[in-house]
């Protein structure tokens, strides 16, 4: 997280207990994926949380396989991921279709961001309290747009409200992130999408008779 080692470590704790208790409300494999979201976002913010310990060490030879894979995490590993969790448990078929659409654009960005993370220079750095990563490579709109099309939109085209509620919450943290944070971007977003798990608890929580009646069906 942009703050400090200990705001990304309680910030783990905490997403990680609410991925564990998901994960017992889960009544089928397709609904694993989503459920074990919140426990991959508090591995992303461990490893946030170890890169701010690492800098300011004398020998921070850690920093840069840290910062590599927690730029993974962000910009290739979710726009996959993502998609493919809400697709899974989505009833609708239409909105399944437009889903594997999203999913489709999601490999092609999270390919192409990969690409640049091993091709380009990249670092990590503390700066006004915030985590920054700087990279040689800067993002272009269509690239952005296509981003948001995998992490985003699949969530709001789902016919199950509590999820089209943590894909508002998600791009409301996009919004302050970008209008309040901008070199701190990468970090803040995904400590607010982080922070929105709690609302993928509450989907298990309250679709649990509606899902328990598809699984005994």
């Amino acid at each position: 997280m942009c703050f400090s080692a200990s705001a990304s470590f309680v910030t783990a704790g905490i997403t990680g207990v609410i991925g564990v208790v998901a994960l017992t409300r889960v009544k089928g494999p397709r609904e694993v994926p989503l459920a074990a979201t919140p426990l991959l976002f508090a591995l992303q913010q461990c490893i946030e949380g170890s890169l701010w310990l690492s800098l300011p060490q004398a020998d921070n030879s850690l920093s840069a396989p840290l910062t590599v894979l927690y730029l993974f995490f962000a910009e290739t590993f979710w726009p996959l991921y993502a998609p493919i969790a809400v697709w899974l448990i989505e009833p609708n078929v239409s909105r399944r279709h437009l889903m594997v659409v999203c999913l489709a654009v999601g490999a092609g960005v999270g390919a192409y961001l990969l690409w640049r993370i091993l091709g380009q220079p990249h670092f990590a750095k503390i700066s006004d309290g915030h985590m920054v990563y700087v990279t040689g490579y800067r993002h272009s709109d269509a690239v952005g747009a296509a981003y948001l099309t995998a992490t985003g939109l699949p969530l709001l085209l789902s016919s199950q409200r509590s999820l089209v509620v943590l894909g508002a919450i998600v791009l409301a943290g996009l919004v302050v992130a970008y209008a309040f944070y901008w070199e701190s971007f990468v970090s803040v977003w995904c400590y607010f999408a982080a922070a929105a798990s709690v609302a993928i608890l509450c989907h298990f929580e309250w679709s649990r008779p509606s899902r328990e009646h598809v699984a005994k069906a």
